[in-house]
C-alpha cells in the first residue's frame, strides 16, 4: 500500500504552543516529512488556564472551543503555506485537542479537550479525526497515555530493552517488551513552567539555569515525593488538575511547618527540576532497560537531562529522534490508524477492558 499524508496537531499541558507535523505512514513506518512550532497566543493561554483554575462559565467554555479550533486551523495553514502543500494531498489531520481538564477516575470518568474539529475540516477542507480519548474512558481505561502505541510502533526494531520517557507538562514513560507498559510518572515541565513564570516572569527555564543556581531543598522534595500519586500502582495517569500552583502551595506550607527558614525561589526551582528528575528516574530504575530515550519539551533542558542521567548512571540515557516532534507524530499515526479502522493496542497501557479503534472522523 502507497504512503498517504496525515499532519498531527498537538497542544500539551505545557500550553506553550501547538506542533503541527507532516508525515508520510503506510502499516510500517511514520516519516517526518515536515514540522512546524506555533506559539500559543497569551491571552488564549491565560484565559485556558483561568479555565482550569474553575473560574469560567458554560459560555466561556464554548468560546475557548471556537478559539482553540481557529488556532489549529491557522497552524495547519501555516504550515501547508510554507511547504507549498495543497490540501487535497492530505489524507486526514489528526488533533489532539487541548486538554482542559483529565479526570479518569471516580463514579463519573472524563478526559475532556477542546478545539473544535469542526471548524478545522470546515476551513481546510481536510478530513479530522478528533476525540481520541474518550471511546478508552468509556471502556474502562485511564484515556491516556497514548504515545505508548506510537512509541511500540516506532521503536520496536531496536536491539536493545528500552524504555521511552516523554517529559511535556506532565511526563509518561513507556516499556517495550512482550507486554506493553506506559503510564504517566507525574509532572513534566508544568510546575517548572509555572515558578518561574511567576517569579521570573519568563515562559520556560532555558536549560535549567535558574534552577542550577539553587539548591535542593529535601524537606520539600521528600514532602512532594511522599504525594499518594508517585506511589500509585500503574495505569495511571494526570494533569494539571493535580500538579499545579495549589499542590505547590501546600508541599511549601508543609515544608514551612516543619522547618523555620524561609526557602528561597531559585531552591524551590532547583527542588522541582529534581523532583521531575527523580520521579521519572524512579520509574525506569523499576525495569532496569538498557537504554532511556527522551523526548518532549523536556529533552531540551540540559540540565534536568544531566540529573537524570546521574540518577541511573548504570542505564544509557539518550535524546530520541525528532524528541520534539514524536507528540504531534503520534496523533497523525493515530488520525491513520482511525482512518484504516484498526484498532490501538492500549488496553495494558491505560487499563481499558479491551482495544478498539479510537477516534471520531469530521468529513
Amino acid at each position: 500500500m502507497a504512503k498517504e499524508r496525515y499532519i498531527g496537531i498537538m497542544s500539551g499541558t505545557s500550553l506553550d504552543g501547538v506542533d503541527v507535523v507532516l508525515c508520510e505512514i503506510d502499516a510500517t513506518s511514520c516519516k517526518l516529512i515536515s514540522s512546524l512550532e506555533y506559539p500559543m497566543p497569551q491571552a488564549l493561554k491565560s484565559d485556558i488556564l483561568t479555565m482550569i483554575d474553575g473560574k469560567t462559565t458554560l459560555e466561556e467554555v464554548g468560546q475557548i472551543d471556537h478559539r482553540l479550533g481557529v488556532l489549529f486551523t491557522q497552524v495547519v495553514g501555516a504550515l501547508l503555506i510554507r511547504e507549498n502543500i495543497d490540501a487535497s494531498s492530505i489524507t486526514a489531520i489528526g488533533s489532539h485537542g487541548q486538554t482542559l481538564w483529565h479526570a479518569p477516575y471516580g463514579e463519573y470518568p472524563f478526559s475532556m479537550q477542546l478545539g473544535d474539529a469542526n471548524i478545522i475540516t470546515a476551513k481546510t477542507g481536510i478530513p479530522v479525526v478528533a476525540d481520541f480519548r474518550r471511546k478508552d474512558v468509556a471502556l474502562g481505561g485511564q484515556g491516556a497515555p497514548f504515545a505508548p502505541a506510537f512509541h511500540e510502533f516506532i521503536f520496536s526494531n531496536i536491539n536493545a530493552s528500552i524504555s521511552v520517557v516523554n517529559i511535556g507538562g506532565m511526563a509518561n514513560i513507556t516499556v517495550l517488551g512482550e507486554k506493553l507498559i506506559g503510564y504517566d510518572t507525574g509532572c513534566g515541565n508544568v510546575l517548572l513552567d509555572m515558578w518561574i513564570n511567576k517569579h521570573q516572569n519568563v515562559a520556560y527555564d532555558k536549560d535549567g539555569t535558574w534552577a542550577k543556581s539553587g539548591e535542593v531543598d529535601y524537606t520539600l522534595l521528600d514532602a512532594m515525593m511522599a504525594d499518594d500519586y508517585f506511589l500509585e500502582p500503574y495505569p495511571k495517569s494526570t494533569g494539571r488538575e493535580k500538579f499545579n500552583e495549589a499542590w505547590l502551595d501546600a508541599m511549601l506550607a508543609k515544608r514551612g511547618s516543619s522547618v523555620c527558614s524561609l526557602v528561597l525561589e531559585e531552591d524551590v526551582q532547583r527542588t522541582l527540576l529534581e523532583l521531575t528528575a527523580l520521579s521519572i528516574s524512579n520509574e525506569v530504575l523499576k525495569f532496569n532497560t538498557d537504554v532511556a530515550l527522551l523526548c518532549g519539551g523536556g529533552a531540551k533542558n540540559s540540565f534536568l537531562v544531566e540529573r537524570i542521567k546521574a540518577l541511573m548512571p548504570n542505564i544509557e540515557v539518550a535524546i530520541a529522534q525528532n524528541a520534539d516532534e514524536i507528540e504531534a507524530m503520534t496523533f497523525a499515526w493515530l488520525a491513520y490508524k482511525r482512518i484504516h479502522k484498526e484498532v490501538i493496542n492500549l488496553k495494558d497501557v491505560t487499563g481499558a477492558s479491551n482495544n478498539t479503534v479510537l477516534g471520531c472522523v469530521y468529513l
